[in-house]
């Protein structure tokens, strides 16, 4: 059985993921070999097959993972026991606050997405829809209420707002003027004035 860790250093799945990301993020996923990888990660590529069977496996790994922080995260503000403008903007926020603490993952994925295969990509596009609809239930739950206008469809809401987190590794820059909670505020509250009856 193949051990997790190398003894005392991080877990090999961990390890192989961020010198993954670290190298795709660098030179680009069709530009890294696995062999870079298991190098850069201080494993054999017999590590690498053991917990993941190809390199097209560690790019969907690599933006599956914060998509599933981010279900998690997103599931938890939309089932509090908050005031629906509360779990929106919290919602909101924390996306754009995910994002930029996970910037090369969202700038690997945009890039690189379509070297994954039609089965590897439908898997993706199907969580991505997961999240977004979870989402929108959020904003069509404001709606119903009276709380938020409905003169603008929910799904166009939606994309208002992923499309500026979608762009934000694009832009962002860790050492710039706003810090992510700032940026994550700011398009919360455009979302929510968006939104204003």
């Amino acid at each position: 059985m193949a051990r997790t860790t190398d003894g005392g250093g991080a877990p090999v799945p961990q390890r192989l993921l961020a010198a993954a990301t670290r190298l795709f993020a660098e030179r680009g996923y069709d530009r890294t070999s696995v062999q870079e990888i298991v190098e850069a990660a201080g494993v054999t590529k017999g590590a690498l097959y053991h917990y993941f069977g190809s390199k097209e496996d560690l790019l969907q790994e690599v933006y599956s993972r914060v998509l599933r922080l981010q279900q998690e995260r997103l599931d938890a503000y939309a089932d509090a026991d908050a005031p629906i403008e509360d779990r929106l903007r919290d919602a909101a926020a924390d996306v754009v606050v995910t994002t930029i603490e996970n910037l090369d993952d969202a700038a690997i994925f945009f890039r690189s997405m379509h070297h994954l295969s039609p089965e590897k990509n439908k898997q993706v596009r199907s969580e991505r829809r997961r999240y977004h609809e979870r989402f929108r239930a959020l904003i069509e739950e404001g709606q119903q209420a009276g709380v938020f206008s409905s003169a603008t469809p929910a799904d166009l809401v939606v994309d208002y707002h992923f499309g500026s987190v979608h762009h934000l590794s694009t832009w962002y820059r860790p050492d710039g003027p706003l810090t992510p909670e700032q940026v994550a505020g700011h398009l919360a509250d455009l979302l929510l004035r968006a939104l204003r009856p």
